[in-house]
């Protein structure tokens, strides 16, 4: 029912996209959902190259389906795993926090599909343009690294300007979000808070109950300042970052005090002091599950709405 280009794309079963969250996003996390019929994703983050080697061969060893690395372009290691992306050939990079038209012509000679993330439309315009062949539109709802629109607004924006598929993204989580995004014109979705609160990801389980305990209003944009602002969690870390941001602390003050926060808090289970990062849809999640009852949950819900809602139109019209 659910069967879009996303699908015929990328070779998958269901148009469900799990993303690729640096120190979260592991070959555990990616195996699991790429067997459960959607594209796990690997997030590369800082990884040196040969960390994400054996990531990518920890995910084969795991999974035969088809499977992503997330790039995070303004990494350090960014050319090493470049290198290795363009040697193992996973079946697609996801690309954030710059520009992936230099690396696009070899991706594409070596057969590797590539899905930039995008938050507005006039740079999925230029993506489209230089080659790419999908694209993620990312509202201000995600969690970590976030722009200025929301979803709602952003999605229908890109689908229009664009001819490739769209993927939505941010604020996501059930069948609910899952329809909602496909009305509104996308040919998939991908979701990232939703599956660090699954058994497969091998997050500190202190960080997955801080997102269950989340309420609607529990999530904070730090790092405006900056230029790079982030969503996560409210904690005695933002505490921090809101009291430098109100004295107008140079933005090489709250980098400094962002550094290797996000591994304390995923790694280590710091939930004072580690960064939270999470979305906002962190509020309507409940539950920690297998990635498998996740998945078919979404799509459960989403044919049961659609349903619903066709038979309250037909009544409407039989009147």
């Amino acid at each position: 029912m659910f069967r879009t280009r996303i699908c015929e794309l990328l070779n998958i079963k269901y148009p469900i996209l799990q993303g690729g969250m640096a120190w979260v996003a592991t070959a555990e996390l990616a195996s699991a959902v790429s067997q459960a019929g959607g594209l796990g994703i690997i997030g590369a983050g800082n990884m040196p190259g040969e960390l994400l080697r054996e990531e990518i061969a920890k995910t084969r060893s795991l999974t035969d389906k088809p499977f992503g690395v997330n790039i995070m372009l303004l990494s350090d290691y960014v050319e090493e795993q470049m290198k290795v992306v363009l040697e193992e050939r996973p079946a697609v990079i996801t690309t954030g926090a710059g520009n992936p038209g230099p690396y696009l012509p070899v991706l594409k000679e070596r057969g590797i599909k590539v899905i930039p993330v995008v938050a507005s439309v006039s740079l999925a315009m230029r993506l489209e343009r230089i080659g790419a062949d999908a694209l993620i539109a990312e509202g201000s709802e995600s969690g970590g690294h976030i722009g200025e629109v929301s979803t709602m607004a952003l999605v229908p924006q890109v689908v229009d300007a664009v001819s490739l598929p769209v993927i939505a993204a941010g604020g996501i989580a059930d069948g609910r979000g899952f329809l909602a995004a496909l009305a509104l014109g996308a040919e998939g979705v991908q979701m990232g808070t939703r599956f660090v609160c699954s058994l497969e990801c091998t997050a500190h389980p202190a960080y997955k109950q801080a997102i269950v305990k989340a309420k609607d209003r529990d999530t904070v944009v730090t790092g405006r300042s900056t230029g790079h602002p982030v969503r996560c969690l409210r904690n005695k870390l933002t505490r921090q970052f809101e009291e430098l941001e109100n004295q107008c602390a140079p933005p090489e003050e709250l980098e400094e005090l962002g550094r290797g926060k996000l591994r304390l808090a995923v790694v280590e289970g710091d939930v004072e002091y580690g960064s939270l990062m999470a979305g906002e849809i962190s509020g309507l999640i409940k539950d920690i599950k297998p990635v498998k009852e996740i998945i078919e949950d979404i799509l459960r819900e989403a044919e049961e709405l659609l349903g619903l809602l066709n038979s309250r139109f037909y009544k409407k019209g039989d009147e």
